[in-house]
């Protein structure tokens, strides 16, 4: 008997102290997931240069929207994981929680606020047109009345020429695409954000086409993230304002832009 309770004592001795090491590790393993890099899940719409597109090797997201969203990700303690989804596809992919914010060169309006929560503006832009440098028929906005237009589907560009009568818009993928379509002959001119124009005109070395300086409209670019998360809101503004103040956000625009925003 007492052979049998030394065996037992032995047993309950081993069973108490494998519960003990199992105890360390799981407080090691809370460490460890607390202690790890927290991820903001960013999605983007990867072909708008100069805000937001991919290397020439594929494999890096660039421009000035990719430089703004890391540089705010840091500031709030996270690694942006950017995600390249269509334009169109951005806030349902928000929606449906696979995304944490949206950074593409989103204009801020009064029906994506019915669905999102915007940051505070980060860039100011507008609409221009580009056309072939012979044509001399359109000169502004006014002129494109009876003529073919390409846009990116689901932008204010599209949008706003809608609204112009007379108009027959072609909407396209990306604005790589309705620069494409202009080239081939298959449309009069092309309606873009006035950056992005520019950038187009500037890198590509094409010499065949113009912009147009008529500004259509008058736009604010904004984060966007998810009605459900006021708290997310709150951390984007806090850390743009840093951004600005510590003159990084000047740093950024310079890179892009040439120019700081002062």
């Amino acid at each position: 008997m007492k052979k049998f309770m030394l065996i037992c004592m032995a047993i309950l001795s081993l069973a108490v102290f494998a519960a003990g090491c199992g105890g360390d590790s799981a407080k090691k393993d809370s460490g460890a997931k607390q202690g790890s890099e927290k991820v903001l899940r960013v999605g983007t719409n990867a072909d708008f240069a100069p805000f937001e597109f991919q290397n020439v090797n594929g494999k890096e997201y660039e421009g000035f929207d990719m430089d703004l969203i890391r540089a705010v990700a840091k500031e709030m303690g996270y690694k942006a994981e950017i995600q390249n989804v269509n334009f169109d596809g951005l806030i349902p992919a928000m929606e449906s929680g696979n995304l944490d914010v949206i950074i593409s060169g989103m204009t801020i309006n009064d029906e994506r606020k019915q669905k999102v929560n915007f940051s505070d503006p980060y860039y100011k832009s507008g609409l221009t047109i580009i056309v072939k440098k012979d044509n001399k028929e359109i000169n502004k906005f006014a002129d494109l009345k009876g003529k073919k237009v390409a846009v990116q589907i689901g932008t204010t560009s599209a949008k706003e020429c809608r609204k112009i009568e007379g108009i027959e818009v072609k909407e396209f993928n990306s604005s790589a695409d309705t620069f494409l379509e202009l080239k081939a002959g298959g449309v009069d001119a092309v309606v873009n954000d006035r950056p992005v124009n520019d950038y187009y005109i500037k890198k590509s070395g094409v010499t065949d086409v113009r912009a147009l300086d008529d500004l259509l409209t008058s736009e604010d670019y904004g984060i966007a993230m998810s009605k459900k998360d006021a708290e997310m809101q709150k951390k984007v503004n806090e850390a743009l304002k840093k951004l600005h103040e510590n003159g990084e956000y000047d740093k950024i625009f310079a890179k892009w832009f040439g120019t700081t925003t002062k």
